[in-house]
């Protein structure tokens, strides 16, 4: 059990570095080499190009990093001062112990949390009811992000390597093949480095993605992903726009946007009548 709890807390610490530095690198190389690379003219048409690609990527980063930041900003913990005794079997695979009115208490965060549904690792805290909002925003825009620079990441090789992507079985064997030509010789470690990224943007783009949909439906449904992984049935009977509209607010459209707060904080009273 020690050695299990090690490995999350390691993981917890981990993660966001992991994060962070994916971050740093893919800004170094959109703006180091794919932008003069893909648009080196100083052309009218192309610098117009060069503009819109740039507004998009700092658009679509800047929702990533403040979606982020918003949901650390905002701890799904509640005001219980109590922290129960948790048992050293707890059967939850997610270390969190199950208390009344939805609330959990999370051996890594060592806090109750309202409407725990998940601990992120890469932010280092639970998503619950006040950062839920947030973190699927995180999700779409990374995925964004990581979609749109896989796109670029293809482009920039196809022009400074001329490699030819026509094939659909080209990705495929993209990593494998780069691999055994730097063995050899005969490709730069930048080249590697790059193919490797692609992989890394289509992997996390793909899994935040797929994890987006999941929450949404969740929310739809009234439902946490605690509940239904003990096999809870969700007791939530208000229709899907009226769970939707607890977390996103009446200005959805606005947190699509920008990373602010578009929802009102429920308190600890009305969470545990809905759950009552």
């Amino acid at each position: 059990m020690f050695t299990r709890m090690l490995k999350l807390r390691l993981l917890n610490a981990v993660a966001p570095a992991y994060f962070f530095m994916a971050t740093a690198v893919t800004f170094i190389l959109h703006f180091g080499f794919f932008i003069p690379t893909i648009f080196p003219s100083p052309g009218t048409s192309l610098q117009g190009s060069t503009v819109l690609h740039t507004v998009v990527f700092l658009f679509l980063m800047f929702n990533a990093l403040g979606n982020y930041i918003m949901t650390i900003i905002y701890p799904a913990e509640s005001a219980e001062t109590v922290i129960p005794v948790c048992s050293p079997h707890c059967s939850d695979k997610v270390d969190a112990h199950y208390l009344l009115n939805g609330r959990h208490f999370c051996k890594l965060c060592k806090k109750v949390i309202l409407k725990r549904d998940h601990h992120c690792f890469f932010t280092g805290n639970c998503i619950g009811n006040k950062n839920m909002r947030y973190f699927i925003m995180f999700c779409i825009y990374t995925s964004c992000t990581c979609l749109y620079s896989l796109v670029l990441g293809v482009a920039f090789l196809t022009v400074e390597y001329s490699i030819s992507f026509e094939n659909p079985l080209t990705f495929l064997t993209l990593l494998p093949f780069s691999t055994g030509y730097f063995f050899m010789g005969t490709i730069s470690g930048l080249q590697l480095f790059l193919v490797l990224m692609l992989y890394v943007w289509l992997g996390i783009g793909l899994v935040c993605a797929g994890f987006c949909c999941q929450q949404v439906l969740l929310v739809a449904r009234g439902q946490t992903w605690c509940q239904m992984q003990r096999g809870q049935l969700a007791e939530n009977h208000n229709p899907w726009r009226a769970n939707l509209k607890d977390v996103f607010g009446t200005r959805w459209i606005l947190g699509l946007i920008l990373p602010v707060q578009t929802a009102e904080v429920c308190s600890e009273d009305a969470d545990a009548h809905k759950q009552d």
